[in-house]
């Protein structure tokens, strides 16, 4: 697998990733396709957020954003691991867990010592390092579960 990142692409090259994420058989994949299409996915998550985009050949396989903010508003919270997918056709070959650490060596670079994740999920992220922290409040006055990956 190859790991491009979507801003990095001309706009035929990010045309035809939204055009694969909103195949994905996933609510949230639907909402990032709306935010790229809309081109706010920064404004929303932060500047510098990046899409990571894990590659076979010219198919994409897989995604993850790696963001300033995520659903927590928790600003002391930074960065976040989010969008985390793995198309069916991939899955059981640890795309995702690549992904999730080129985005927590991406953090680290830039001198962040934990990533955070916010799911539903139990048991998938301790797989890829993190530990439980809290539970929180999201941005539509849900709970989520909070969780860190120190490095």
């Amino acid at each position: 697998m190859e790991i491009r990142e979507y801003y990095s692409l001309d706009g035929a090259g990010q045309r035809r990733i939204r055009e694969a994420i909103r195949t994905a058989d996933w609510r949230a994949a639907a909402f990032l396709c709306d935010l790229l299409e809309a081109d706010r996915l920064r404004a929303l998550c932060g500047e510098g957020t990046r899409l990571l985009l894990g590659m076979e050949g010219e198919r994409l396989a897989a995604f993850c954003t790696l963001a300033d903010r995520d659903e927590v508003e928790d600003e002391s919270l930074t960065p976040w691991i989010g969008f985390v997918y793995t198309f069916p056709g991939f899955r059981g070959r640890r795309l995702g867990g690549a992904l999730i650490d080129r985005a927590c060596a991406i953090a680290a670079s830039e001198g962040f010592a934990q990533v955070y994740v916010s799911t539903d999920e139990i048991g998938l992220y301790e797989k890829y390092g993190f530990a439980f922290l809290r539970m929180d409040r999201d941005a539509w006055g849900g709970s989520t579960r909070v969780y860190r990956r120190e490095m």
